[in-house]
C-alpha cells in the first residue's frame, strides 16, 4: 500500500495514460476555435448497479446451458 501511494498502478492508472494520449491527438486535430478537448473526456466511465433477481436468473440459466446443463422449468 505504501508504493502504491507513491507510483499507483493498475488499470486506473494505464486509462489515464491512454486519455491523455487521445486527447492530445484530439486536441492536435481540432478546428482553431474549437474547445481543447479535456483528457477526462476520454476515461472510460463504468456504472456499477446492482443485478436484479431476473438477470441473475437469466445468467444463470445460461451459464448452465453453456457447460451443458439443463435448466429445469419452474
Amino acid at each position: 500500500m505504501a508504493f502504491y501511494s507513491i507510483e499507483p498502478f493498475g488499470s486506473d492508472t494505464q486509462y489515464l495514460g491512454h486519455a491523455i494520449t487521445a486527447s492530445t491527438i484530439a486536441n492536435v486535430n481540432r478546428g482553431k476555435n474549437k474547445k481543447p478537448h479535456e483528457v477526462s473526456e476520454f476515461m472510460p466511465k463504468f456504472e456499477k448497479r446492482k443485478q436484479g433477481i431476473d438477470e441473475m436468473m437469466q445468467f444463470a440459466e445460461m451459464m448452465t446451458v453453456a457447460n451443458g446443463g439443463k435448466v429445469k422449468d419452474g
